[in-house]
């Protein structure tokens, strides 16, 4: 696995069209949660919140992941299920519209429950 030093390098180290997903699947996030920090983690892109981990997600040959999912509401659940890829991932297909809104519902989600969690 490469190692790199930042997000925009990560990002940089695909082809033009997956560049352009990428930064819009990162400027959706970050709308949702300004403050948060970026990093690298487990080798892809994280948004961190107070220093834990918010969300990751990675770019790959044929698509674009986004982990972890959120629980609890159930149409939020109904509408990921087209894009679940294994336990607590969504997979969007590259060539395919991108759900933006989907990633920023799943996004928000996720800062919800991290606020209304144990500090």
């Amino acid at each position: 696995m490469a190692h790199h030093e930042s997000v925009d390098g990560y990002i940089a180290t695909f082809p033009g069209d997956v560049q352009e997903v990428l930064q819009e699947v990162r400027r959706t996030i970050r709308e949702v949660v300004p403050d948060g920090e970026e990093t690298i983690s487990y080798g892809i892109p994280t948004i961190t919140v107070g220093g834990r981990y918010l969300v990751y997600f990675a770019g790959w040959k044929h698509h674009i992941s986004l982990y972890p999912l959120p629980h609890g509401d159930e149409q939020l659940q109904r509408d990921l299920a087209p894009y679940m890829a294994g336990k607590g991932t969504a997979k969007f297909t590259l060539g395919e519209p991108v759900p933006y809104d989907l990633i920023e519902r799943v996004t928000r989600r996720l800062a919800d429950e991290r606020n209304s969690g144990p500090a």
